[in-house]
């Protein structure tokens, strides 16, 4: 009579099943354990990266800010080299303008010859136009007159005869020639320079 120990199979089949449940439970622990550094490692790694950047960024608004502060002291610094250049403009624009008159003044006494003298001088505010009113005992001394301003160099050449006119005296019983001329006032360099672009406009 042949004896089978049953109990024994089936105690075999339980115990594979119950094995391969925890070499799973193993696998899977150590899948989670694995993923778990990973997420720890790679948190860590953003971690350092954002605090990296976050230094960088606050590096560089730094760096904006001073380049900003230096940008404002450099548009202040163009703001006030141009209102000086403004100034010494000006400047230099008045001294001329106060000169001018002094020395057309000085340059019509100068020509003026003994025998005439002025009325009335006018000077257009816009140009340097100049009409000049007298009155002069002959013809000669007006024809005099002119020609010493034109020889003075600050007037331009041909100073304009306007009018010449004859007036009656009672006491003493004579004539007197009233005269109206016009005159362009002009810095001598100017005039060497006119006749030089003159003198190069003929010769091309």
């Amino acid at each position: 009579m042949i004896k089978i120990n049953l109990l024994t199979v089936e105690r075999a089949k339980k115990k594979v099943p119950f094995q391969f449940a925890q070499r799973l439970t193993l696998g899977c622990s150590l899948i989670l354990i694995l993923a778990v550094l990973f997420v720890g490692w790679r948190f860590l790694s953003l971690t350092k990266e954002s605090a990296r950047l976050d230094s960088e960024i606050a590096a560089a608004e730094q760096e904006t800010t001073r380049l900003r502060s230096i940008l404002a002291q450099v548009q202040q610094f163009e703001q006030r080299k141009t209102q000086l250049q403004q100034r010494v403009t000006l400047i230099e624009q008045l001294r001329k303008e106060q000169a001018d008159p002094v020395h057309m003044l000085d340059q019509i006494s100068r020509a003026l010859p003994p025998m005439l003298w002025l009325t009335q001088l006018k000077q257009s505010p816009s140009s340097s136009e100049v009409v000049i009113d007298g009155r002069c005992t002959t013809l000669t001394d007006l024809s005099d007159f002119v020609t010493n301003l034109e020889a003075s160099g600050y007037f331009r050449r041909s100073v304009e005869i306007v009018s010449s006119q004859t007036e009656a005296l009672a006491v003493p019983p004579g004539e007197l020639i009233k005269f109206s001329i016009k005159a362009q006032f002009q810095q001598p360099g100017d005039a060497v320079k006119a006749v030089a672009a003159e003198s190069a406009k003929r010769g091309g």
